[in-house]
């Protein structure tokens, strides 16, 4: 059975979107209002907000409002959930394909000892 998570599904999301995951990657430089954030972008400060609101609600930010000033940090936590979610399909996938070079490896075998044979008749 697959690992099904809601929150993981928000992670996922947020991330499938170019604009956040620029705004996430300005993020580990260190906090940043999202006046900041929207600065290298040519689109309005309300589709940034639109954006900080969907990597908010995924966990992969949080926010914090002093006065007028909206604050935004990365949450490492979120960040490790999916890249553990990603082993582990890396992990099955890695330890699919070694089945399959050793399988492969003695089909090989078998082939060769079956030439050799063939060739002694």
């Amino acid at each position: 059975m697959l690992y099904q998570s809601p929150q993981l599904d928000r992670v996922f999301h947020a991330l499938s979107d170019p604009t956040r995951r620029a705004v996430l990657d300005r993020l580990t430089q260190g906090p940043a209002s999202v006046s900041e954030l929207a600065a290298p972008f040519e689109t309005t400060l309300a589709a940034i907000v639109q954006h900080v609101q969907v990597l908010e609600a995924s966990g992969l930010i949080s926010t914090e409002k002093v006065g007028r000033t909206r604050t935004c940090c990365v949450s490492a936590e979120a960040i490790a959930r999916a890249e553990q979610w990603l082993s582990a399909r890396r992990a099955l996938l890695e330890a699919r394909l070694d089945r399959m070079e050793a399988y492969v490896l003695k089909l090989q075998a078998t082939e060769k000892k079956r030439g050799k044979r063939a060739h002694r008749k």
